[in-house]
């Protein structure tokens, strides 16, 4: 990272000195890739010189990030901002979800050594992001074993928060934003109500984008070492790795790589990155080949089936149809924020039409694309969105918007006044953009504060909290009770002291794993209790033996009240009618 401005020598992005041999990777090319201006003026006239002529200082001394005191003040504060704000109540809120449940406990089957699956790993995605969810709460389950749960191991990315927050700030001066500029693509990464909703899930989507940004930090390295292009496909692989669909991504990481490389060693940095991409990605069919699991086959799973089930779920509609389910999860987006996700969008068109024309554009086109690629990909008709799709696209909408932000803020006061200009007429554009900075403000502010409002002050777990409590106190002998129950109770009953698999069954593999079917050879009837959570409720219309319980069952405790409240209820077989 640098503080200090080009002068007028200073070459472009990925392009080198006319007239100048100016191909010193560490110098005023990487002065230039890393200034932190947004469309620098360039007063004066080029140097002149043949071959052998020696390339101007920089105005400034380079000034790295890890060295700029008003970066790492003004980065540290908005840090201590976000872990706070995302840490206060965050086993409150929001919902703990089915997805969070999985993840963890395919987590904790790591931890203990069982597989890298609670039940049979079926190839549903990579293994790698709950392996680093294994690793994040390794510490805390040894030491606290009981506390291997969803509600408390949420704190555990608040590590990944923290390093995503920090890694989108530097990935903006890298990318030629301002300071107040960069502090704003982290505040609206990491503070709008959207982002502190989705960010304290344990999802996979959040440790991809840690590792994505990572590899766009190291694509627009100042330095240009050939390594960082190279870490910077390995950090792409894993990101892929962690979650799938950042595959989408690479395009627009690409875009970045080549316009912030230096012209005679791009050739060697781009193929570097996509070899070290490509090997690394590779290792996942690889393992599945090495196993025997690639190609489908009778009596095992395959990664072949793995993918063809994702691709093959059914479709939630246009996302622009209002009786669709995309256009729900939309409406759920746009519930706890509106400017991010649709501000963002209207900067990456922005940046986008502006790209000949304008260096901030040009520096952003990377994470203007993204944008644009991801929001493609959302409105496809026949394709199926999840709620935590708008993770991944969370800190591009944060950076393009933070970039047109400049860019008009630019365009209105011009940094250098021009000839003969009026100093009225610099105070009118001052007060100008001080007129639209407060109207911003004034929009924003309260509805992101009703927003994160609920987040920290709801309690919406309450009814999952005593249902756990009363699996381990009521039931008289859980190492020999069968109970049905969704993945975000699934490790709450396996310390409460039912058999993990047997006892503890999560309710999708009593009908869709023929492992676990085999240990009930009458149905229903080998089931004492099911915990009747939303999503159980919501899932057993397609799942004959869960629904089969639910309707030979009676309620003994209910918690919470309406569509999100839990019942326990005993099955018939068990009280004996």
């Amino acid at each position: 990272m640098t503080a200090t401005l080009p002068t007028a020598t200073d070459p472009q992005p990925g392009s080198t000195t006319t007239g100048s041999a100016t191909t010193d990777t560490g110098t005023a090319a990487a002065t230039a890739t890393a200034t932190a201006v947004v469309e620098p003026h360039v007063p004066g006239r080029r140097g002149r010189g043949g071959p052998d002529a020696r390339p101007p200082a920089p105005a400034r001394p380079l000034v790295r990030f890890r060295s700029s005191r008003p970066d790492l003040l003004l980065c540290g504060t908005l840090l201590l901002a976000i872990l706070l704000v995302q840490g206060w109540n965050i086993t409150n809120f929001p919902t703990l979800s089915d997805d969070e449940g999985t993840y963890l406990a395919q987590a904790w089957a790591v931890q203990q050594g069982e597989g890298l699956a609670h039940y049979t790993y079926w190839y549903d995605h990579p293994p790698l992001g709950w392996i680093q969810v294994a690793g994040l709460t390794y510490l805390p389950s040894l030491l606290v074993p009981e506390s291997m749960t969803v509600a408390p191991m949420r704190f555990s990315m608040l590590a990944v928060s923290a390093a995503g927050s920090v890694l989108i700030y530097v990935l903006a001066r890298r990318l030629w934003l301002p300071r107040w500029a960069a502090g704003l693509a982290m505040g609206l990464f990491g503070l709008s109500p959207l982002s502190v909703v989705l960010q304290r899930e344990i999802f996979l989507d959040n440790l991809a984008v840690m590792w994505m940004l990572l590899a766009f930090c190291l694509a627009a390295s100042p330095s240009r070492h050939l390594w960082h292009h190279f870490g910077s496909g390995l950090a792409a692989a894993t990101a892929v790795l962690t979650k799938e669909t950042m595959l989408v991504v690479l395009p627009a990481l690409l875009v970045t790589m080549w316009r912030h490389s230096h012209r005679d060693t791009r050739k060697f940095a781009v193929t570097g990155a996509i070899t070290a991409c490509a090997l690394i990605g590779l290792s996942y069919p690889l393992f599945a080949l090495l196993n025997g699991e690639l190609l489908p086959g009778a009596g095992h799973v395959s990664l072949i089936d793995g993918i063809t089930y994702q691709m093959g779920r059914p479709g939630s509609g246009f996302i622009l149809d209002p009786g669709s389910g995309s256009h729900g999860v939309l409406r759920s987006w746009l519930y706890y924020d509106t400017v991010l996700p649709l501000g963002g969008l209207a900067g990456a068109v922005l940046l986008m039409a502006t790209t000949p024309w304008s260096v901030t554009a040009r520096a952003l086109a990377g994470p203007a694309l993204a944008v644009v690629i991801l929001a493609v990909v959302a409105m496809r008709p026949s394709g199926y969105l999840p709620a935590m799709y708008v993770i991944q696209a969370l800190p591009f909408l944060a950076l393009v918007l933070a970039a047109a932000a400049a860019s008009v803020t630019h365009a209105v006061l011009r940094r250098h006044r021009a000839p003969g200009e009026r100093r009225a007429l610099v105070h009118t554009r001052r007060v100008l953009i001080g007129v639209l900075a407060t109207a911003a403000a004034l929009h924003v502010l309260p509805r992101w504060y009703e927003g994160n409002r609920t987040a920290l002050t709801v309690d919406a777990n309450a009814p999952y909290r005593q249902a756990a409590a009363w699996l381990g106190s009521e039931v008289a002998d859980p190492a020999n009770t069968r109970v049905l129950v969704d993945d975000a109770l699934w490790l709450d009953a396996v310390h409460h002291g039912f058999e993990p698999g047997p006892g503890a069954i999560w309710f999708y593999k009593a009908d869709l794993d023929p492992a676990v079917g085999k240990t009930l050879p009458n149905g229903w009837r080998d089931i004492d209790y099911v915990v009747s959570s939303p999503t159980v409720r919501r899932d057993a219309t397609n799942l004959p033996t869960v629904k089969a319980a639910l309707e030979h069952s009676t309620a003994v405790a209910v918690f919470g009240t309406g569509e999100d409240r839990i019942e326990i209820r005993r099955t018939d077989a068990e009280s004996g009618s």
